[in-house]
This record gives C-alpha cells, sequence and structure tokens, in this order.
C-alpha cells in the first residue's frame, strides 16, 4: 500500500442463496456497507443479471455511497479462506455519487457459476461468500476547483445596456429601439426571416413595430437578450396581469416559445374568478394549451363555477368565443365526472 492510497479487503455471506434467485432482471441485493480511505462502500449482488443484455450472469458490483474517489476492485467468490477459486474481475474509475451507474464490476455466467460453486465448494450449504479487495486513491480527495455557472446571458445582456455593435433601428410607439439583428435573429425565427429576408433585399434598417407598447417591446428584447423577463416588482394587481398579457401575446407573434411558457406560468398562478374567462379566451387566441387548460380546471371547480359564470368576462367568452366555450362546457362536464 502507498502512502497515497488506502487497501483493504471485505468478505461477505449470502446466505439463502437458491431463495434470491428469481428477484428479476436488475433486482439486486445491497450488501453491507463498509468504510475505506474515508469514504463509504457497498456492493450490490444481482442474482438474475443487471439487464437484459445480462439476464443470464450473476453479477456483483461495487457502488460509492458518498462522494468522489477512484478505486481499484478485484472481487472473488470464495468458499475458504485458503483456497481462492472462481472468477474474479479488476478495473479502475472515477466514481461518482451522482452516476451510481457506473461501476467496477464483476459478471459471470450463471450455469457456470453455479456448477462451478457446487465441484470447488465455494457454494456451501446454499451459501455464497464474496471477497472486495479494494484500492482507494486519496489523491482524487484534494479539493476540487469549482466553476462558476455559465455567464453568457449576462454578456448578451451587457450588450443591449451599452449599445454597442447595434445595427437595426426600431420604432415602436413613437421611440426609437436600437438592437443587435444578429441576436434577435438567433432567438425569434420571425424577426430571422424579416432581417435576413425582406430587410436584407430592401436595404433598410429601420423597423416599425405596430400594435405594441414601448415598454413591452423592452420586456421583449430583455428576454431575448438575458433570457428571463425584468423585474416587474413595481407592477401589482390588474397592471402586472395586463403586462403578462401583453408579453404572452409578443412572445407569441415573435414565436418565443420558452418566454410563451414563462408567461403562461406568472398567468397560471395570478388566475382568479374575475379575469379567468378573459384569460382563457386569451389563452386559446394565442395556442397556449397548457393555460388554456389551467383556465378550465380553475373554472370547473365548485368553489369558482357559480362565481365565473356571473362575471362579464364569462358572458363576453359564451358571445365572442362560442368554440372556446363549447369546449369549456365538454370539459368541464368530463372534469365533474371524475371528481
Amino acid at each position: 500500500m502507498s502512502s497515497e492510497s488506502d487497501s483493504g479487503t471485505h468478505t461477505f455471506e449470502i446466505t439463502g442463496y437458491s431463495h434470491k434467485k428469481g428477484i428479476g432482471v436488475g433486482g439486486f441485493m445491497r450488501l453491507p456497507t463498509f468504510t475505506l480511505g474515508g469514504f463509504d462502500w457497498s456492493v450490490r449482488f444481482y442474482p438474475d443479471g443487471v439487464n437484459e443484455a445480462r439476464k443470464d450472469n450473476v453479477v456483483a458490483a461495487l457502488e460509492l455511497m458518498n462522494s468522489n474517489t477512484e478505486a481499484q476492485l478485484p472481487m472473488q467468490a470464495l468458499g475458504r479462506t485458503d483456497l481462492l477459486v472462481g472468477a474474479s474481475a479488476q478495473g479502475k474509475g472515477l466514481f461518482k455519487s451522482c452516476d451510481v451507474t457506473r461501476f467496477v464490476s464483476l459478471s459471470v455466467p450463471r450455469a457456470a457459476f453455479e456448477l462451478l460453486g457446487s465441484l470447488c465448494r465455494y457454494i456451501v450449504n446454499d451459501s455464497l461468500k464474496i471477497q472486495c479487495d479494494l484500492t482507494v486513491d486519496r489523491r482524487s480527495r484534494l479539493p476540487e476547483i469549482e466553476v462558476p455557472p455559465c455567464d453568457m446571458m449576462q454578456h448578451f445582456g451587457n450588450l443591449l445596456k451599452e449599445k454597442k455593435g447595434v445595427d437595426v433601428t426600431f420604432l415602436v410607439g413613437g421611440e426609437t429601439i436600437q438592437v443587435h439583428r444578429i441576436v434577435l435573429a438567433a432567438r425569434s425565427p420571425v424577426f430571422k426571416v424579416e432581417f435576413f429576408g425582406r430587410m436584407r433585399e430592401s436595404g433598410t434598417s429601420r423597423v416599425t413595430v405596430e400594435d405594441m407598447q414601448p415598454e413591452v417591446f423592452r420586456a421583449l428584447l430583455h428576454f431575448i437578450y438575458n433570457d428571463s423577463l425584468p423585474d416587474m416588482g413595481g407592477l401589482e394587481g390588474n397592471d402586472y396581469r395586463d403586462m403578462m398579457w401583453h408579453l404572452l401575446a409578443a412572445a407569441d407573434r415573435y414565436a418565443m416559445d420558452r418566454m410563451k411558457l414563462v408567461c403562461q406560468s406568472a398567468i397560471c398562478w395570478n388566475l382568479d374568478v374575475g379575469t379567468v374567462a378573459t384569460t382563457l379566451a386569451l389563452a386559446d387566441q394565442h395556442n397556449c394549451d397548457r393555460l388554456k387548460d389551467a383556465c378550465i380546471e380553475f373554472i370547473a371547480s365548485p368553489t369558482n363555477k357559480d362565481a365565473v359564470a356571473a362575471t362579464q368576462g364569462y358572458a363576453s367568452l359564451k358571445r365572442t368565443c362560442p368554440s372556446v366555450f363549447i369546449d369549456l362546457f365538454e370539459r368541464n362536464s368530463k372534469i365533474s365526472k371524475h371528481r
């Protein structure tokens, strides 16, 4: 044993071996945990194989129980301490507690294993012994170098703030907003077609955005550059709800699917009796199936049903969106039956 490693031998006895068979492929017994080199280890025993590819094999595999290290594993089946017989396997690998499928294992065809077990007497009185000789490399216990989380979106966000290299100008509600066309094209297929199709042919670098408020467009840009919505802590109640509705429409307009889901989630958390019918109509208009399901579930609730039906939004939904109302009625009936 070197000064940089710890070694040890551990022996386990499995009694009633014949009764352990038949638990199924992938079924295993975890043998008692032992400690070596400052780490906890265990052996998994698969009497019917670890997977379909090895279903005709008996498998024993070493598992690291707590943290990363390196280990060498020779494993042998034995009947007497002075007579080593049977099969063995040896290997070296980096064991990670977050990746328990990486084992150094011993795999032996079951038929040969049981035949040799009877002849060589390492299956005695229906008991099997497994010996694990383990060497732990202590060098792997050195502190790991922490890698900070990805800050790519922060750098893109700085591009938007600093306005360096901007090459296209948007006119939104009387305001001028400058951006980088390559960034917008990378994030939105609609912008990609606009910038590298029609605009390239016309040679213009100015775009007028109709039917959108400047603050909504700026929030859209914030998501494009930062992959998150801007802080809207100053908005509350109806103002917050209206902004999320506008952002959902903007995300749908520019095919920003992730932003669309983020908006749906935020709206879903703020559903109420007074606005859920209007939200349902909006969800249908912008093909938001998840938000639509949430609205129907909310309306179908026994505690909300009558109150929602008394709102102007519900009456408007019934009058202007008959197909949505029929869908609501049918799904409402199904939900009620399952309750």
